[in-house]
């Protein structure tokens, strides 16, 4: 017999259980150990629409948190535009090669924790940034995702995300079939897809500043895949 369950938390970590597929360090360590494959944000580029907010748009440093920041590409960028940056990723794997790609670059801490556990050294950003995180929860820990930008994303700050998007057809993206569902098959299935609206619902207590897909084409440095959808939100 097992009658753990006596909080919020301890409910999570049941539901988390569930899932054959969750995210785990050692999942994500293997994922990342080839850095030959042919992933398309292996690449050491920045995403097109970070960089369009950080030259034209609202962003204007300050202190940043990245959620999941992989190998570190958007971190990078982040510090190279002023902001002084924490960046997060369960994987040990992921964080050595983002350590490794930042070098001496100033500005820029690499935390290896769970995005919803991690000890930071402030209290609140003028920036979250999630580049691929958030499709990778199971639909419960939205209540946690939620809670950390509550929790983390300074009064006036932006939170800036990308992820799967639905309705595009492509063999990259998330799986469209409803959450009920994703308990019953036990499974994440790589990824859930997100539309619009399911980003204005999951954010309705932000203002919206953009949301649009991720431009497929971008310029020269920069990295960009049309299965993505791209949103910026101010708290």
């Amino acid at each position: 017999m097992n009658r753990d369950v006596r909080s919020v938390d301890d409910l999570l970590r049941l539901l988390d259980g569930l899932f054959d597929d969750r995210p785990a360090p050692d999942r994500w360590d293997r994922f990342y150990a080839d850095r030959d494959r042919p992933v398309p944000f292996f690449v050491s580029l920045p995403d097109e629409n970070l960089d369009g907010w950080l030259r034209d748009g609202p962003l204007r440093g300050g202190r940043a948190l990245e959620l999941g920041c992989g190998p570190g590409r958007n971190a990078l960028r982040l510090a190279a535009a002023g902001y002084e940056v924490d960046a997060v990723d369960l994987s040990p794997v992921a964080i050595a090669w983002a350590r490794e790609r930042a070098g001496d670059t100033p500005g820029v801490r690499f935390h290896c924790a769970d995005i919803f556990s991690v000890d930071l050294p402030h209290e609140t950003y003028d920036l979250v940034y999630d580049s691929g995180c958030l499709h990778h929860l199971a639909p419960h820990r939205r209540i946690s995702y939620l809670a950390l930008l509550d929790r983390r994303l300074a009064p006036g700050g932006h939170f800036g995300l990308t992820c799967f998007a639905a309705g595009t057809d492509d063999a990259n993206s998330g799986v469209e079939v409803p959450d009920a569902q994703l308990y019953r098959d036990r499974s994440l299935h790589g990824g859930l897809a997100y539309g619009p609206d399911d980003l204005r619902r999951l954010f309705a207590g932000y203002t919206e500043v953009e949301l649009r897909a991720m431009n497929g084409a971008p310029a020269e440095g920069l990295f960009g895949v049309p299965f993505l959808l791209t949103g910026l939100f101010r708290r």
